[in-house]
């Protein structure tokens, strides 16, 4: 009986689909693009690559490109003046976001500020994350913090060096900026050098990023949303909550450390902070709006900070040139054997051109986070229909030969007397994305990255043990990874 239900189900669904894939478009002129296969429309041209394929097929239909995929409307835009009108002159329009099925997982899509539609709500988490994390003042107030775990992560690599052993880049750094977090956050290491915590805790976040970013027929066929037919929605669930579950155990301590004490704790980390907002019954803030806020800076912010440095350092390896420029800078500016200072990377141009160089070669997330168009809308003589999936392809944009002379070659040179900028208001360099939806840990992340490879760099040559590390091919999902992490081997400065 169970399986006649099931085929029942299975034959109602195609039948679904092929209607839905016969439906005629009316008079919307649509962007153009390949024409569709019945029922799967365009899926079959995504390959294992879509930003690559993306960017491919945008040289024969242009920077404004529909697709059918499955049963969804997707307009893919691939140039600097088509994500300006995405991103500034139609803000309003298209800032809600194209939610995957897979973040419906515990109700990821109801809490989490990256998924939520522009409302009170979401306004109220941004503010409170403007405010309480990110705001200059608490940026600036949290420099010894950052100046001690980046001597952490120098020491970590000097024992490396003394043993004549590789450091896995991303992994090294990821340990280093989620003590960071968790240190900012509730006054501890989540990780140290003596124990896997910090490999599991990457495993469970890499595990995320990778799970929400393949391909779900869900997503592409609404349709069979409840039957999640891959398991994808299970499997985020299964991985969110394992690190739902260390954040509850770390809030109900200190709950139980506040009322023993009768008073707020004296930590005074933004986890005491959060717990006194939610406290106060005049503000839509509570301990499970903690818990998700945690679960998304933790996830999304350790996993592209660490991937985007294990791209620079591959950069600056397969460029010996350039990272003897930038030794060559840091130390006329500060110096053999002195630290690096964040007060002092104003002061280092060519540092600052490396990362822009990185964003543009290798932005973390490809696509940005898909937004969605909330009613049609005439660009170019063209129609997005209302509830078309929008992608950005910023991979596109960042190897556009129109913008970039020599794209494919790393040349941090070509920001040295550019005014070209990440934060958002040029829309030639994008990894952020841009408009209200621009990501928040966006000065949180610059700060760590530019103190991370400043640091490395300065304060060692490295090798590598196989060429094969230095290889740039691509493992695609939500964030942009290193197909094969970089080891490379650590050797300290002698003069």
């Amino acid at each position: 009986m169970s399986l006649m239900f099931i085929d029942s189900v299975i034959f109602a669904c195609i039948v679904l689909l092929i209607l839905q894939c016969r439906r005629k478009t009316g008079s919307r002129r649509l962007p153009p693009g390949p024409k569709p296969l019945p029922v799967i429309g365009n899926l079959h041209l995504l390959g294992d690559k879509p930003h690559v394929s993306l960017t491919k097929l945008s040289k024969a239909y242009g920077p404004l490109m529909s697709l059918k995929l499955g049963q969804v409307t997707a307009i893919v835009l691939s140039s600097s003046e088509m994500a300006k009108e995405i991103l500034q002159t139609h803000d309003r329009v298209f800032s809600s976001r194209a939610v995957p099925d897979a973040v419906a997982a515990l109700n990821l899509n109801v809490h989490e500020m990256t998924w939520l539609e522009v409302s009170d709500k979401w306004r109220n988490l941004r503010k409170i994350g403007n405010k309480y994390i990110v705001s200059t003042a608490k940026l600036e107030a949290g420099q010894d913090l950052r100046r001690k775990k980046v001597q952490d992560l120098l020491q970590e690599v000097g024992k490396c060096c003394q043993d004549g052993k590789a450091v896995d880049i991303a992994q090294a750094s990821f340990r280093t900026t989620l003590n960071l977090l968790s240190n900012t956050f509730f006054s501890m290491d989540l990780a140290d050098t003596s124990s896997e915590n910090a490999r599991e805790f990457r495993d469970v976040v890499k595990a995320i990023m990778d799970v929400v970013g393949k391909p779900n027929l869900s997503d592409h066929f609404p349709v069979l949303r409840f039957l999640d037919p891959q398991g994808i929605r299970r499997q985020t669930g299964v991985l969110c909550k394992k690190l739902l579950d260390i954040f509850d155990r770390i809030s109900d301590e200190r709950l139980r450390s506040r009322r023993k004490t009768d008073q707020s704790s004296t930590k005074s980390d933004v986890l005491d902070t959060l717990l006194d907002i939610a406290e106060d019954k005049n503000v839509d803030f509570d301990l499970d709006a903690i818990r998700y806020l945690f679960l998304e800076l933790f996830t999304a912010g350790n996993d592209t900070t660490s991937s985007t440095l294990e791209w620079a350092m591959t950069e600056l390896l397969r460029n010996p040139k350039a990272m003897s420029r930038a030794r060559e800078e840091l130390r006329e500016n500060i110096g053999v054997g002195n630290t690096v200072e964040e007060s002092d990377t104003s002061r280092l141009p060519y540092l600052h051109a490396i990362i822009k160089e990185t964003f543009r070669l290798h932005p973390p997330a490809p696509f940005l986070i898909p937004r969605k168009s909330g009613s049609d809308v005439e660009i170019n003589g063209f129609v997005i229909p209302k509830g078309a999936t929008i992608l950005i392809n910023a991979w596109a944009i960042g190897r556009d030969p129109k913008i970039w002379e020599n794209p494919e070659e790393f040349m941090p040179e070509r920001f040295l007397d550019s005014d070209t900028d990440f934060r958002g208001s040029n829309f030639r360099l994008i990894p952020f994305g841009g408009g209200r939806r621009i990501c928040p840990g966006l000065p949180l992340a610059t700060r760590m990255l530019h103190l991370m490879l400043g640091s490395l760099i300065h304060s060692f040559e490295w090798e590598v043990e196989e060429k094969e590390y230095l290889g740039v091919e691509e493992d695609f999902g939500i964030t942009l990874h290193k197909a094969r992490a970089l080891r490379a081997l650590p050797v300290r400065f002698t003069s």
